[in-house]
């Protein structure tokens, strides 16, 4: 449908690459990857199916990575990543109608208040805390909401679980990295689905970031695992406040529109 150069797809797979590295430390690929598709000429929309493709790679790979290393038992996280593709694929489905420009008023405040809260808060290590909602209720509610937001909207999803399995599940920083990951493989594949449904998928282009996702997750992944949250958690607040200041800055945020900047 349309046709990328090779200089251009080289382009997009070094970029899937650097997003893979990042978000399966601390989230935050599609800051990487959804501007360096706009870049490279591809439509908003095909850029959106595309990157759910891609990032199914990333995900997945980190995914595999932390399981190998017995950070994550994958079989019994299923339910959750079951819960994951309802949310993000009703998320896709309704991306037309639910309120967008609500969603980009509010995300950057979220993510400025995640990065604050695993900046400031001292004893964020990768030792397990008190548990304050039990694994069923978890997956049954906070997980098919943020999938959901996933599918709507994207930016910042693995930042969000993250926050989730440290406040509520009450996990230590490793040990919520290793679990985010497949619960977004799961909401990518629900909002993909819906995409590739209408035809909004560039495969040949999704497939070479795929690799380089895949590549750039498992040097990540292995990175995370060596170093914790000494590692983790520095990299996680400066995605959040990069990824606020891109949203912040965007010309067509509504913010800016209001205000006339």
């Amino acid at each position: 449908m349309h046709d990328i150069a090779v200089h251009l797809l080289a382009f997009l797979f070094i970029a899937a690459l650097l997003a893979g590295f990042i978000d399966s430390i601390a989230g935050g690929g599609g800051m990487i990857t959804i501007p360096a598709m706009l870049i490279a000429g591809i439509p908003p929309l095909e850029t959106l199916g595309t990157n759910k493709l891609q990032s199914l790679f990333g995900s997945g790979s980190a995914s595999i990575a932390y399981a190998r290393s017995g950070h994550v038992n994958l079989i019994e996280q299923l339910p959750m990543v079951a819960s994951a593709i309802l949310g993000g694929a009703v998320g896709a489905a309704l991306a037309t109608i639910v309120p967008g420009d609500v969603l980009k008023i509010v995300m950057p405040f979220l993510l400025i208040a995640i990065a604050l809260y695993f900046g400031f808060k001292p004893n964020i290590s990768d030792v397990d805390q008190t548990r304050r909602m039990t694994p069923f209720l978890f997956g049954l509610t906070f997980v098919p909401l943020i999938g959901f937001y996933d599918g709507v909207f994207g930016p910042g999803t693995g930042s969000f679980f993250m926050l989730g399995f440290v406040t509520l599940a009450g996990f230590g920083v490793l040990k919520a990295t290793a679990h985010t990951k497949f619960l977004n493989f799961g909401s990518n594949i629900g909002s993909f689905v819906v995409f590739a449904f209408y035809g909004v998928v560039l495969w040949k282009t999704g497939l070479v970031m795929g690799a380089g996702q895949f590549i750039g997750a498992q040097i990540g992944s292995r990175f995370a695992m060596k170093n914790g949250a000494r590692i983790i958690k520095p990299l996680l607040v400066v995605t959040c406040i990069a990824l606020a200041i891109k949203l912040l800055a965007d010309p067509a945020h509504p913010i800016r529109v209001s205000m006339g900047l």
